[in-house]
């Protein structure tokens, strides 16, 4: 229940009463009021305590949980955004802040960087306002001024930065491009990057040696910052790739964030726990490393990532598929005894969905050894012809990991929760063709699945996972807790239906359960619809703080 109050004795904005608060720090449960002043949380008291009176609007939560906003920090949702800055999916979530920069960012532009168009569901203005960001930061303020629902930040792309450095060359980079990368991460991080991210299984990510990342985040270091990865691999040399992560978190001096813990494909399974085990020594050993967790069992990347980075190199890839030489050469690294690729899978857990050309819409959905089937073609000849027909790199989910491992990831107290996906609106996104459903049900179905059904976790961990670990993790003390003078990002939800509804043969369905969502006091979500409100802010890293004082 909602009233509205006009009196002389008002001292809050909003007053939430008798929630049941969940403060995001993993202390129990209790019931309370809050009360928001302006953008920060006023007051919080026993529930019943606060009057009426002394708020302009009052909701009755009614024994619902008020929680802090979710903070996102494994966002894709860069190009979504500059479609619709309401960020629906998300927003639905209870997500109020999307921390971007997995490889790639838009800014800086420059160097080596070639040309590239924006996806398609982006207005094409924002394709020529892209290339005057020569600088982090001037997509950060692009985007505020565009209009955002929740908060935005980013680390620098190291894709980006190896690009704009050495272009699509591979081999070590040069004393001169090293000093360009350099300076490029300094700026960024004077701008506002948490740290630098690779991800390193795609190119030009892969094509950075340990020597290259580590000499980049000593500067990351310097202004506080972090080191965040897709590991260079998350299969067959899974244990050799966090090894490689923890050296450069040594010798950088410097904290870690895994993306997307995870072991792939089923041979792969059992190596999970020897990484938990190893993540544990290290953090016992007083290193500083961390991960999140995405609650599905199925990855989404490009059908691309199924080649060798070296078909990249230098561009024009597609064209490259259409030559019988690069074609006879990635099918001898791909089925001869040692392949030199750790991204294949059977093409029966391959399922491509995200086709543009209308002849190829009766692949969406099924599996590569469907297609293979239905074109009269092996699995691998179809990967070539496709990609090569698409030009692009057909958006592709991967069916490869276990529901234990998930639940053994989600348990550790040093992961979060993440989407590893953008922000979108059903109305127009399922024009696009199909996501991953992570996109529209990551949180709720850990609330719903995890929390509730299952009980892999109490909620008052779930949440922490939610909030205050990413806050901690990105230096962002004034976020992720329910506290007297912290940003009043809140969300409010049912715990008994919070649930995700997208699946991968339907995903373009928003969650249920989430009822209330306010970023920075502004109410977004109101009764489960988006106000259209855009209160969103930039959020930044101490690099920024350091360099503004």
């Amino acid at each position: 229940m909602r009233t509205t109050q006009y009196n002389d004795r008002v001292r809050f904005d909003q007053l939430i009463r008798k929630a049941k608060v969940v403060d995001g720090c993993g202390n129990p449960w209790f019931y309370g009021d809050v009360a928001i002043a302006g953008e920060k949380i006023a007051a919080i008291t026993p529930a019943g305590q606060l009057s009426t009176r002394e708020a302009r609007e009052v909701l009755e939560a009614e024994g619902r949980v008020l929680a802090p906003g979710f903070i996102d920090i494994l966002s894709h949702s860069i190009q979504p955004l500059m479609r619709d800055g309401r960020c629906l999916s998300k927003i639905t979530q209870g997500v109020t802040t999307e921390i971007m920069g997995e490889a790639w960012t838009p800014a800086p532009q420059g160097g080596h960087i070639a040309p590239r168009k924006l996806a398609p569901y982006v207005p094409e203005a924002w394709n020529e306002r892209m290339k005057t960001w020569e600088r982090l930061g001037d997509w950060l303020e692009a985007m505020l001024e565009h209009g955002v629902s929740p908060n935005v930040g980013s680390f620098l792309g190291g894709g980006t930065l190896r690009e704009y450095a050495c272009g699509m060359r591979m081999g070590k980079a040069g004393r001169d491009e090293l000093e360009a990368m350099r300076r490029v991460v300094r700026e960024a991080m004077e701008d506002g990057a948490f740290g630098v991210s690779y991800a390193l299984i795609y190119p030009p990510d892969d094509y950075a040696d340990t020597e290259e990342i580590v000499e980049v985040c000593k500067v990351v270091a310097e202004h506080g910052g972090l080191y965040i990865t897709h590991l260079r691999s998350e299969s067959d040399r899974l244990l050799e790739a966090v090894e490689e992560a923890l050296e450069i978190g040594r010798r950088a001096k410097l904290p870690v964030q895994i993306y997307h813990l995870k072991a792939s494909r089923e041979d792969n399974w059992p190596k999970m726990a020897q990484v938990i085990a190893r993540i544990n020594q290290a953090r016992k050993a007083g290193q500083d490393v961390s991960a999140d967790v995405y609650p599905y069992t199925a990855s989404g990347t490009g059908l691309t990532a199924m080649l060798p980075n070296w078909v990249a190199e230098g561009g024009g890839l597609y064209e490259k598929l259409r030559e019988p030489g690069v074609r006879a050469r990635i099918r001898a690294e791909l089925e001869g005894p040692n392949p030199n690729v750790d991204t294949r899978s059977r093409a029966e857990h391959v399922m491509p969905v995200g086709f543009q050309r209308p002849e190829n819409q009766v692949y969406v959905g099924k599996r590569l050894s469907e297609i293979a089937a239905m074109r009269g073609q092996d699995w691998l000849e179809a990967v070539f012809d496709l990609l090569a027909s698409e030009g692009q790199r057909i958006s592709t989910i991967y069916f490869s990991m276990s529901e234990d491992n998930l639940r053994l990831e989600l348990s550790q107290p040093w992961t979060m929760v993440s989407t590893d996906a953008g922000g979108f609106d059903p109305e127009w996104a399922s024009a696009y063709g199909p996501v991953h459903p992570r996109a529209y049900g990551s949180y709720p179905r850990v609330l719903g699945r995890y929390v509730r059904e299952e009980g892999v976790l109490s909620l008052e961990e779930a949440v922490r996972k939610m909030s205050s670990l990413p806050a901690n993790r990105l230096s962002l003390f004034d976020r992720g807790r329910i506290a007297p003078g912290c940003k009043a990002d809140l969300v409010l939800f049912d715990p008994d239906i919070i649930s995700d509804r997208a699946t991968f043969e339907d995903p373009h369905q928003l969650s249920v359960g989430v009822q209330e969502v306010w970023v920075n006091g502004v109410r977004v979500l109101e009764g489960g619809q988006h106000t259209g409100a855009t209160p969103g802010q930039v959020v930044r890293g101490p690099g920024w703080r350091s360099a503004a004082n």
